[in-house]
């Protein structure tokens, strides 16, 4: 009995070697922890599709919404270590919901399979066209002029346009009142109607209101200025030394990828970063390609884990 159990568990596992060998053979299912259409989906799409061309299969988007990608996340976490399920995440589903989050269970950097970075973004620092902060040290000035009187917006509590503001806070020495939406478009909105003093937002849906004339971007969060953006300072270039809130997505799988399946991975990612039409692509959407390596990207996660934690630590940012 015995022999035949081993024989089997032997089979198998020569099963599994021999598909991760010919990974893959059929289409790969893509997960996307936000609704359709949004900008993590319309990023995720244009990467399916040239990932698709690489690996000569096709990758379907499935979009699954949901507590800031913590429902995606955890739905991968479970999956078939075989590489035809696979996770687009943004940085803040790894690197800030699992520690504001009472449903986020998982360990970022325990419960997958880390792959490789795909691409970074930053935020913009958004007034009112017609506030009179004119620049961040308008901003922290008016703030400790009128202590917990300048109020910001964010799509929620914990979310990334949330925790930027507390980082400004925490390194300019001032309080800000946060004020937390349902969502960045509702913020939007109220920061256009002047009912909130700021807020940060992706850059890539910022533009059209900086061009348009509703909002003025006072600063980037990375630590280089933006190619969409180039008259705009960077956070740190105003004052603010070694601020850097620079937004990532990145390609992740179940626990125990098969190193085969990664390589395979690796390889295709490698292929998109030298693809003038993929870099394009998202360069248009205000995405800038960075592709790195598993080891690269664990890194980047720990450093990411440990500035968060400290932020939330600090500004006693409740579980929700």
């Amino acid at each position: 009995m015995k022999r035949w159990i081993v024989a089997g568990v032997l089979g198998a596992l020569a099963s599994l070697a021999g598909a991760s060998d010919n990974y893959p053979s059929r289409p790969v299912r893509l997960i996307v922890g936000y609704a359709a259409g949004g900008p993590v989906d319309s990023a995720a799409r244009v990467y399916a599709q040239h990932l698709g061309t690489a690996l000569g299969q096709p990758v379907v988007v499935d979009n699954r919404a949901g507590a800031g990608g913590a429902i995606a996340a955890a739905l991968t976490a479970k999956a078939s270590p075989d590489g035809y399920t696979l996770f687009f995440v943004g940085s803040p589903t790894l690197t800030m919901a699992p520690l504001v989050q009472k449903t986020a269970t998982y360990k970022p950097l325990q419960d997958f399979t880390l792959v490789g970075l795909l691409n970074t973004y930053t935020n913009v620092l958004l007034v009112a066209n017609d506030s009179p902060l004119h620049s961040v040290n308008d901003l922290v000035g008016y703030a400790k002029a009128h202590p917990e009187g300048l109020a910001f917006g964010s799509a929620g509590v914990g979310a990334s346009n949330h925790l930027a503001a507390e980082l400004l806070a925490q390194r300019s020495g001032v309080r800000f009142l946060h004020v937390p939406y349902k969502g960045n478009s509702p913020a939007v909105t109220d920061l256009i109607g002047g009912k909130i003093g700021f807020m940060f937002d992706v850059t890539g849906t910022a533009i059209g209101y900086v061009q348009g004339g509703k909002l003025r971007a006072l600063a980037v969060t990375s630590p280089v200025r933006n190619a969409a953006l180039p008259g705009v300072p960077t956070v740190a270039e105003s004052g603010i030394k070694g601020f850097d809130v620079s937004g990532w997505f990145g390609l992740i799988g179940p626990p125990g990828l098969p190193p085969a399946v990664v390589d395979r991975l690796v390889a295709a990612n490698r292929e998109l970063g030298s693809n003038a039409a993929f870099r394009q692509s998202l360069a248009r959407a205000g995405y800038a390609p960075s592709i790195s390596s598993p080891a690269q990207f664990t890194e980047r996660l720990r450093q990411d884990l440990a500035l968060w934690t400290d932020v939330i630590t600090k500004a006693r940012i409740e579980a929700q």
